[in-house]
């Protein structure tokens, strides 16, 4: 039987979290596994993806018929403007029709406005990964994977990891030895690796609280200083305790993890900028290669010298 994926679309659509996706179920066609493609928009007819290129052959949900998968892909648009009410009410009802829902990049903020994903794991783009978990706090927003199964729904990071989920979507379907031909033809990893917060910088979250947006852009204007509680909470003029609710009750994590969290993400650019691991350790604040290696270990899963060897460079054979 042929499995009817149902593509949400809109205007303002990335064009490879459609087309990406679409050219995996593709392959999987090419080896007797077929997917019935069709692209639901609000109004049918063309879209203008982000690029400007057009996207014609949409119909309406009402023309859709029967769906499988829905995968919602993303647009940037999805977080810089409030989600039109059309656009979500189309969204809800082709997840209705679906027994599995995916979204790609960003599309994961149409699920979470429909509060689809609450009480689950999700990603999105690392980018966008902080604004998600900061308007749904009843999402687990896990920014450093390529893609995330929970229940019913599957969420996946920035753009071409639609690639990567559609590959995932194929293997449960039809198992590895399939999805690992269409890597091979597409030649892509089947499953690469995560962290994607290795390309995060290091910015101070929002805060109306005078006392904790002080500590926080003393911080990061000085990652290498004293900001042990103690010396955090003089900063603030307040107690060590009011500090920690501060960070709990505004940020969701402890002063000494969001340290932690700056001094990986000034490491991670020393790095990257070409300092060997010994000078990114000192020069970050960790002091030592190996409180280096393990915070790198705990956060994103490789060593510092894998990471500089991966990121430094895009060239042919890195």
């Amino acid at each position: 039987m042929t499995h009817r994926v149902g593509f949400v679309v809109f205007d303002g659509v990335t064009m490879l979290d459609v087309t990406g996706p679409a050219e995996v179920l593709h392959q999987a066609g090419r080896l007797g596994h077929r997917y019935e493609l069709v692209l639901i928009s609000p109004d049918g007819g063309t879209v203008a993806t982000a690029t400007g290129m057009p996207m014609g052959g949409t119909v309406q949900v009402s023309a859709a018929g029967r769906i499988d998968t829905a995968l919602i892909a993303g647009g940037e648009r999805l977080v810089e403007q409030p989600i039109e009410g059309a656009l979500l009410e189309m969204t809800d009802a082709v997840i209705n029709r679906a027994t599995r829902v995916a979204s790609v990049c960003t599309g994961a903020f149409l699920l979470a406005e429909l509060g689809l994903l609450d009480g689950h794991r999700a990603t999105t783009h690392w980018r966008h990964a902080a604004t998600l978990a900061r308007r749904h706090p009843r999402i687990r927003v896990e920014p450093d994977a390529i893609h995330i199964r929970d229940g019913q729904f599957v969420t996946s990071a920035g753009i071409s990891a639609g690639i990567d989920l559609a590959l995932a979507l194929v293997e449960d379907d039809h198992g590895a030895e399939v999805a690992r031909s269409i890597a091979r033809e597409l030649v892509v990893f089947l499953r690469r690796p995560g962290g994607q917060s290795q390309f995060t910088t290091a910015t101070i979250p929002p805060s109306r609280n005078n006392a904790l947006r002080t500590v926080l852009e003393s911080v990061s204007a000085d990652p290498t200083a004293d900001h042990a509680i103690p010396a955090m909470a003089r900063t603030a003029a307040v107690s060590t305790r009011h500090l920690t609710r501060l960070f709990r009750t505004e940020l969701g994590t402890t002063p000494a993890r969001w340290v932690e969290r700056v001094r990986l993400d000034y490491a991670q650019q020393l790095l990257l900028d070409g300092h060997n691991v010994t000078s990114a350790a000192q020069c970050s604040g960790f002091g030592s290669d190996e409180t280096l290696r393990r915070v790198f270990a705990r956060h994103l899963g490789l060593t510092p010298t894998t990471f500089r060897q991966r990121f430094t460079t895009a060239g042919a054979g890195a």
